[in-house]
Parts: structure tokens; C-alpha cells; sequence
């Protein structure tokens, strides 16, 4: 059976907020799913080698690829990182990065509807995190429908949690096409 839904976290810590609100939003969402652990896979950041550039397929030997094929293959994503030292953790960076192999000659992901997710102790930084990965799933032509922030070790009675099951429902509506996406990058 194929997924309907990629759903990524960044965060290696086990069992840990980013996963659980990554889960809620999947588990929310009523469709079919994939949920991996990237501190569980092997990708590494982009190699920047372009080999990519005619065909829209990386070309380094890690797990990327198959990744790539699950993300293709899916219609909607749900990424989740954190903000251990400021800034977003490596494990979601290098996945956001491999994502440039997929838009050279067709953009592979649009217009696949995207939740993001980030976790940590400071605004700031969850903020900077939020905005860095719009940008680049505007370069994606994705349709990005929820941000969520979660500082620290939110407990299940804040309200990130009230919309991630949110977030995940209008996720599985845009997946099965109840509701049309919308691109609204400028």
C-alpha cells in the first residue's frame, strides 16, 4: 500500500516531542504514512557534486535516495527538527539540503502540502528555524499549511499539541483533495 504522507524528524533524541507532534500530526491526518527517524538512516548534507542536474536524482550513495522515491512518491510531508544549539539540528538541515536535487529540471515536489514542526527552549530560534525551512519549500513550490513551535519539553496539555491534531486533519484533507492546495509564496 503507498503512502500518502512522509513524515521526517530530525530530533535523535528517542521518543522525543518533535517525533510525538510529527506522529500526531501523521496519525491526525486518517491516511496512509510513513514516519522515519533520520538519526536512524544514513543522509548526509549535499555534496554540491550537481550530478543531479539532468535528471533530478541524487547521485550520492547514502539513503537519500530512497527517501527521495518515498517523497515522490507521498503528497503531502511532515518535517519536524529542533533547535539544540541555536539553530537547526544537522539530522533535518542535510534532509532540507538533499531536497535541491529533486528541483533542477522539474520540481518534483510541488505542489505537495507540508507541515513543519520545530521544537526547543528558544523563540528566537524556533522562529529563525520556521522561516529558513519556508524558504526553501517555496523553492520546492510546496504548499506549506502549518508551522508549529513547541518550546522545550511540552507537556501534552499545551496547545501545540491541540494543533498538531489540527494541523493534521487539514493535512489529510489536502492529501485526498477535499480541500484544493494554495501556493502563496512571494
Amino acid at each position: 500500500m503507498s503512502i500518502e504522507i512522509l513524515g521526517i524528524s530530525g530530533c535523535p533524541v528517542p521518543n522525543s516531542n518533535t517525533d510525538r507532534l510529527v506522529l500526531q500530526v501523521l496519525k491526525a491526518s486518517e491516511v496512509n504514512y510513513k514516519f522515519v527517524k533520520l538519526s536512524q538512516v544514513n543522509v548526509g548534507p549535499c555534496q554540491a557534486c550537481k550530478a543531479c542536474v539532468v535528471d533530478n536524482l541524487c547521485k550520492v550513495m547514502d539513503d537519500f535516495p530512497e527517501l527521495a522515491k518515498l517523497l515522490q512518491e507521498a503528497k503531502g510531508l511532515v518535517i519536524g527538527g529542533y533547535t539544540p544549539s541555536g539553530m537547526l539540528d544537522a539530522f533535518s538541515k542535510a534532509f532540507i539540503e538533499r531536497l535541491w536535487s529533486m528541483r533542477h529540471s522539474n520540481s518534483l515536489n510541488a505542489p505537495k502540502s507540508v507541515v513543519t514542526i520545530i521544537s526547543g527552549v528558544h523563540k528566537e530560534s524556533r522562529e529563525l528555524a520556521l522561516k529558513l525551512i519556508a524558504k526553501v519549500l517555496a523553492m520546492e513550490n510546496m504548499n506549506l499549511i502549518a508551522q508549529l513551535s513547541s518550546e522545550g519539553s511540552a507537556p501534552e496539555d499545551q496547545p501545540v499539541w491541540e494543533k498538531a491534531r489540527q494541523s493534521g486533519k487539514l493535512l489529510g484533507q489536502f492529501v485526498t483533495e477535499e480541500i484544493e492546495c494554495w501556493l502563496d509564496y512571494e
